[in-house]
């Protein structure tokens, strides 16, 4: 009940603590951890009838708990496996405090009273075990009125009220029983409806064209660092353009005799005026940023200049005084 309703009102409290603990070093599973660690020292001093001791211990080690989640956002380590750890973390904390429960339970009230935080306990395992099976299922299961936060919050007030404490115990039992049913129900009617339909197979498509494209600046980014803009490959609408003029498709950069511009240099400098001199300079600034010289014919300039001479003939040429 409180995780659906104040879990934001928490976020935001636990979220500022959550980014200091990342400067000290500590990992989610540290603080994991440590909430076992101290619910061992909680149920010793609750079993031998120090409860203000035991309140303190308790409220400690349920603090972790709170924190664990803040700190794997704020480091970025939230997994699966966090996940995994920090659950079966909370089953051995509740079963060593309720069992630290009982023997206070049995020494102060005799007869079977400890029979009723073994009780709590097989109850709110039934409640933990509801949700893990629903999600194996794929299926979210979080509601309830007695979840684990409800549940360390009525084990404190028995505590601070020891005279009725196997009234509150009985209280966390039958709310943990209503809570199972409560998810149960959830699951079943859940679990019968029809399945999700498949993404159709063009967001499938866009979807690996997107991951592709990151995946690609990704590895581009490195080996152009130190590249002049000109031997960058050009991204956007001017890609295709680029790989289908230059050649070298998937790439954006030019590849000598390959694409338009190659196929006009394999026909001769007469088939397209100038198209040879735009990519011998395209090699050029390629092999200046790389630090190579570009290879040369013996009759490179001859043919760029007699493509430029051809371009300028198609002009009428003026005299430099007319203006």
């Amino acid at each position: 009940m409180f995780d659906a309703r104040f879990r934001s009102a928490v976020d935001r409290v636990a979220s500022p603590v959550g980014r200091a603990l990342r400067r000290t070093g500590l990992s989610p599973d540290h603080l994991t951890a440590t909430g076992i660690v101290l619910s061992l020292p909680a149920a010793w001093a609750i079993g031998t009838g120090r409860l203000v001791l035991g309140l303190l211990l308790l409220v400690a080690s349920a603090l972790p708990d709170l924190f664990d989640g803040s700190l794997a956002k704020a480091t970025g380590r939230a997994s699966a496996r966090g996940a995994f750890f920090d659950s079966v973390g909370d089953r051995v904390s509740d079963s060593v405090v309720l069992g630290g429960f009982a023997w206070y339970a049995q020494s102060r009230f005799h007869g079977h009273a400890a029979l009723v935080p073994l009780a709590v306990l097989g109850a709110s395992q039934l409640v933990s075990y509801v949700r893990a099976k629903a999600e194996a299922l794929g299926i979210d299961a979080k509601n309830g009125l007695m979840e684990r936060g409800e549940r360390v919050l009525v084990l404190c007030f028995a505590l601070q009220f020891s005279a009725d404490m196997l009234q509150l115990l009985w209280l966390v039992f039958a709310l943990s029983l209503v809570t199972a049913g409560q998810r149960f129900v959830r699951v079943w009617r859940l679990a019968d409806r029809p399945p999700k339909p498949e993404p159709a197979a063009v967001v499938v498509r866009w979807r690996a064209w997107k991951q592709e494209r990151a995946a690609g600046r990704q590895a581009h980014a490195g080996r152009e660092a130190g590249a002049g803009w000109w031997a960058r490959a050009p991204r956007g609408p001017e890609a295709a353009r680029w790989e289908g003029l230059l050649g070298r498709p998937g790439t954006g950069r030019a590849e000598a005799g390959t694409g338009r511009l190659g196929a006009y240099r394999r026909a001769g400098a007469g088939a397209r005026p100038g198209a040879r001199w735009h990519e011998r300079r395209w090699q050029r600034r390629q092999a200046r940023s790389l630090g190579t010289r570009p290879e040369a014919g013996p009759d490179d300039e001859a043919q760029d200049t007699g493509a430029l001479r051809g371009r300028e003939g198609s002009r009428p040429r003026r005299h430099p005084l007319a203006d």
